[in-house]
């Protein structure tokens, strides 16, 4: 058997709780998992799980009330340098007053890498994520999905261990989600880079995911793991149409439904 990867991003007993004006509320309770360096897993839970206060707990936006965030072996206590972010609102992420280019360099930029390489590494970056001849347009003159994309290529402009992606989908249209949904396996095929995909749509996290990890109701922590294994290469037709593609998803979707029973149901699994 081939050796198993090193785990790359390690959650151990996460707790988050906020204090408000009401008292305190527990958004996360007692949440651990692994994620191994070139996996591409897919955190799914019904709304109000805490799906994004753990997000900002991973990308070090937000300190934990207890528990530990690992990157490599280094306690996270800050945004980590080789974590890259996409977020849903891209329209936010990019600057509108610069180019294309400029955006997906600015990382570069900030990095002080040299110009050459950095206009090299932007027309690469363009070019994989389907934006070639983009470069010089701005982000308003640019559908949703293309902005996407070029968020999507200054993510992984700067070659981060890991991508991290909050529903980055969820305000395109349906044939822009499916062609958004095929990139994101191809950069992780081809880039080898890791990937935490969080969404809320139980066929996009079977169709992109090697495991998909179902979170309760807050307060939240790790229902059930389900293993996705579906063939390496998929795609939008042949996958979605295979048999075992719809018994993950009645899986998935089984174990939402107990999420949001709440936790005494959650801690009885499914029947």
């Amino acid at each position: 058997m081939p050796e198993r990867a090193p785990v790359l991003l390690r959650v151990e007993h996460l707790k988050k709780v906020y204090e408000t004006a009401q008292g305190r509320v527990e958004a996360i309770g007692d949440l651990s998992f692994e994620v191994r360096a070139g996996e591409l897993v897919c955190i799914v839970g019904p709304s109000g799980a805490g799906k994004t206060t753990l997000l900002k707990c991973i990308a070090g936006l937000l300190t934990p009330t207890s528990g530990t965030v690992e990157l490599d072996g280094v306690v996270v206590t800050g945004p980590p340098k080789r974590m890259a972010l996409v977020f849903q609102e891209y329209g936010r992420s990019l600057f509108p007053w610069l180019t294309v280019a400029a955006n997906v360099g600015l990382p570069l930029r900030n990095r002080r890498v040299p110009r050459d390489v950095r206009a090299a590494t932007v027309e690469r970056m363009l070019a994989t994520v389907g934006l070639e001849g983009q470069g010089g347009k701005y982000p308003w003159q640019l559908s949703g999905g293309m902005q996407q994309r070029v968020a999507i290529a200054r993510a992984v402009a700067y070659d981060p261990e890991i991508l991290v992606m909050d529903e980055p989908f969820a305000a395109v249209d349906a044939q822009t989600r499916a062609d958004l949904e095929d990139l994101v396996r191809e950069l992780w095929s081809s880039l080898g880079v890791t990937v935490l995909f969080v969404t809320h749509d139980i066929d996009e996290s079977v169709y992109l995911g090697e495991r998909v990890l179902v979170l309760s109701s807050a307060p939240t922590f790790v229902q059930e793991v389900v293993e996705i294994d579906l063939p390496a290469v998929r795609d939008q037709l042949g996958t979605r149409a295979d048999p075992r593609f719809a018994e993950l998803r009645t899986r998935v979707y089984q174990q939402i439904q107990i999420a949001k029973r709440g936790p005494a149901a959650s801690t009885k699994g499914e029947s």
